[in-house]
């Protein structure tokens, strides 16, 4: 009997309202798996748990348009979800440093030509960062990282103004700029009310653009009030029943579980033989290798509270 084929996957993308885990087959092609309520998500971890491979590199030619390539050694990550040589290759590699350095490749730069956005958002437990988006990735920006409460706060000219604000609101104000995926899922097991969450990022971003307002030796922005309207499939994770955390490492072992409404990359998920249901963070699985099949998760000894 012939090995199962084996998918890399890079994580949850979403499409408009619709999210995805994106594989990569074996002959590299794209098999991005739809990640829709009431389907199931089996699978095996078939790479050890310390691992993560590769997941190659792009080169940027506009705005709109960019090419991936496969890691051509299939290596093992040695930064972040790249080894040394697919990273030393990659053209988005200067994307966070090129407004102090004002070096990058001619793609990229047309790519940070475009108007960007500055935002403010804040997740389900409170906790707050600021970040920027490209005008073409507005939305699915956000959408991606699981802000359940958000607001733009400024749109500047190309994406290295933008990135001047954002470090000028994290030194100012002590805004951070990444809010971990594990923090995000544990929080989800109980959010704040969507009123605490309103006040939180209404707070932070009327700061954020006093500051901004205040006469600052930065030109190429606009402050601007907008803000971020979450799918509404949203609303039943947050108003989920006593949710847990999934049992168990994702990222090795077997797997399978029905699919439920999603919040960026966490996903509300049904075990077979129990009600309760359980976030599953699948960022876990990004850079991992799986196989997919008829796998299920242990039901693990869950003592659901009466009060």
């Amino acid at each position: 009997m012939p090995p199962s084929p084996q998918y890399l996957c890079s994580g949850v993308t979403w499409r408009e309202n619709t999210p995805f885990l994106a594989l990569e087959g074996p002959g590299g092609e794209s098999e991005d798996l739809p990640l829709l309520p009431g389907a199931r998500l089996a699978y095996r971890i078939a790479s050890p748990p310390d691992v993560r491979y590769c997941l190659g590199h792009y080169r940027v030619h506009d705005a709109e348009t960019r090419t991936h390539f496969r890691c051509p050694a299939q290596a093992a990550a040695e930064r972040g979800y790249q080894c040394g040589q697919c990273f030393a290759r990659d053209d988005l590699r200067f994307m966070h440093d090129i407004h102090r350095s004002g070096i990058a490749p001619e793609g990229l730069k047309r790519y940070l030509d475009q108007r960007h956005w500055l935002y403010v958002a804040t997740f389900a437990g409170g906790a707050t960062k600021v970040g920027t988006a490209s005008d073409l990735r507005k939305r699915a920006r956000l959408v991606e990282q699981g802000a359940v409460g958000a607001r733009y706060v400024a749109t500047a000219e190309n994406g290295r103004v933008v990135r001047i604000l954002e470090d000028e609101v994290t030194l100012s104000l002590g805004l951070q700029q990444a809010v971990r995926s594990s923090a995000k899922a544990a929080a989800l097991c109980a959010p704040l009310s969507a009123e605490r969450i309103d006040v939180l990022n209404r707070e932070h971003a009327d700061a954020t653009r006093t500051l901004l307002a205040s006469g600052m030796d930065i030109g190429g922005f606009t402050v601007v009030q907008e803000t971020f309207l979450p799918p509404s499939s949203w609303t039943a994770v947050l108003t989920a029943r006593r949710p847990q955390l999934y049992p168990g490492a994702l990222n090795t072992g077997e797997h399978g579980f029905t699919i439920g409404p999603m919040i960026g990359s966490c996903v509300l998920a049904t075990l077979d033989g129990t009600a309760v249901p359980f976030l599953a963070d699948l960022s876990l699985l990004k850079g991992r290798r799986i196989e997919r099949g008829s796998f299920t998760t242990a039901i693990p000894a869950v003592q659901e509270s009466l009060f």
